[in-house]
């Protein structure tokens, strides 16, 4: 059975507004520890006190559970 983490990236996360760059780098340094990209979700979080949201992203990863061994 797979294993799933997903990662929220929001623009203050990001230092500011997101760009490929910064996504980029998310991207590489799960896919370095054997994570690969099931999807990338775009939500917006409406700010907890007065109008306005923060736009930001659900990156989704997938890898294979290791083998357990008896």
């Amino acid at each position: 059975m797979p294993q799933y983490k997903v990662v929220e990236l929001r623009e203050g996360m990001l230092g500011g507004k997101m760009s490929g760059d910064k996504l980029e780098k998310v991207l590489n340094e799960y896919g370095s520890k054997g994570w690969s990209l099931k999807a990338i979700t775009s939500v917006d979080v409406k700010g907890r006190i007065g109008p306005g949201g923060v736009s930001g992203v659900l990156v989704t990863f997938e890898k294979a559970e290791p083998p357990t061994h008896p």
